[in-house]
């Protein structure tokens, strides 16, 4: 790499991936740009004003221009309404930012002339899947809207990537787990560990035996770094699962883990389960071509969590957590104060 590092610009840079990679680009010495609507704040990311190589863009992902990007090297997508069940909160709005502002973000870095880009999708595109292991080729089965939108995306991406000179990337991540500034808990490690804190029990809906691969957020953004300073040939206009395969596990075996490392916690088990996803995903196509694997284990995620936990430094109840409650009180609010405005306005005439 030249001794001049290349200017990241994320999208979605104050996310719970986002935070932590930001974090970790300013610490290899890249020079980073946090683009983000803020709806959860810009606390997980203000900080790092503190390093002069950071700054921050108010930016709505629909509404991103090639002025935005002006002097980007490279464009990171993370953007978007975040998991299954916020998405269905508004299926028109989901559509809107994760398809049109998604593509929306991938055609101005195309028009402003940016060198990469890398857009951050799902493994929850495979779904309900019948396949043993579903790999990079397998057909994707999503049961979500969230999953469409991204799948529908990653074919807009690669179809007009291959007209372009633009070097374009998508990540299908496995489901994360891990502490972040931007702490969430609606994931199934992160949940089932706070609750396994705050009432001593994990609750498995659906019987336990659905597959899920997971990733600690510190190996999705060593996935990032490397697709950055991997060469074009490589890494261009191509698909990766990004886990692995030792971190393909049922959910009541992530259940018995955590309850392993936390003292006096109980597992129940109900039946029926709104979530259908069920399925395995194969990661030898990003070990072999890039020299990835996982570095951090569920024990790890599972740790590093309950310490924080026992220390205050997160709190399970705070809404900011829970991204579908989150999104739901904005809603609601929104909803309120529109229905008492007077010609638009709330308090001033």
């Amino acid at each position: 790499m030249n001794n001049k590092k290349e200017k990241i610009f994320i999208v979605g840079g104050a996310g719970y991936i986002g935070s932590v990679l930001c974090q970790d680009l300013l610490n290899e010495g890249y020079f980073v740009k946090c683009l983000d609507r803020f709806f959860f704040g810009k606390g997980s990311v203000k900080h790092l004003l503190e390093d002069k190589r950071f700054s921050l863009a108010l930016v709505d992902s629909r509404l991103l221009t090639a002025e935005d990007l002006v002097d980007a090297d490279v464009v990171i997508d993370l953007s978007g309404l975040s998991n299954d069940p916020s998405c269905d909160l508004d299926q028109n709005l989901t559509n809107d930012i994760n398809f049109n502002g998604g593509l929306n973000v991938f055609e101005t870095s195309m028009l402003a002339g940016v060198k990469k880009y890398i857009y951050s999708s799902s493994c929850s595109i495979y779904g309900s899947s019948d396949e043993n292991i579903n790999t990079e080729n397998s057909k994707p089965s999503p049961v979500s809207l969230y999953a469409e939108s991204k799948f529908k995306l990653e074919g807009q991406i690669l179809s007009k990537s291959k007209k372009s000179t633009i070097q374009s990337t998508i990540l299908r991540n496995a489901t994360v787990f891990g502490l972040s500034k931007r702490m969430r808990f609606d994931l199934i490690i992160n949940i089932m560990t706070a609750h396994a804190y705050e009432n001593n029990r994990i609750y498995i809906l659906g019987g336990g035996d659905q597959w899920r691969p997971l990733i600690h957020v510190n190996d999705v953004c060593k996935a990032f770094k490397k697709i950055i300073v991997s060469e074009k040939k490589i890494v261009d206009n191509e698909v990766f699962n990004v886990g692995s395969d030792r971190l393909n596990l049922q959910v009541k075996s992530v259940a018995n883990i955590i309850a392993d490392r936390i003292p006096r916690t109980e597992i129940h088990i109900t039946p029926d389960d709104p979530d259908k996803r069920d399925y395995k995903v194969g990661f030898s196509k990003i070990k072999n071509v890039l020299d990835f694997d996982t570095e951090f284990s569920i024990e790890d995620g599972v740790d590093e969590i309950y310490k924080s936990l026992k220390r205050g430094e997160i709190k399970f109840g705070d809404i900011e957590h829970n991204t579908v409650k989150y999104y739901k009180y904005l809603f609601d609010a929104e909803k309120k104060i529109n229905s008492l405005k007077i010609n638009g306005n709330l308090f001033y005439i």
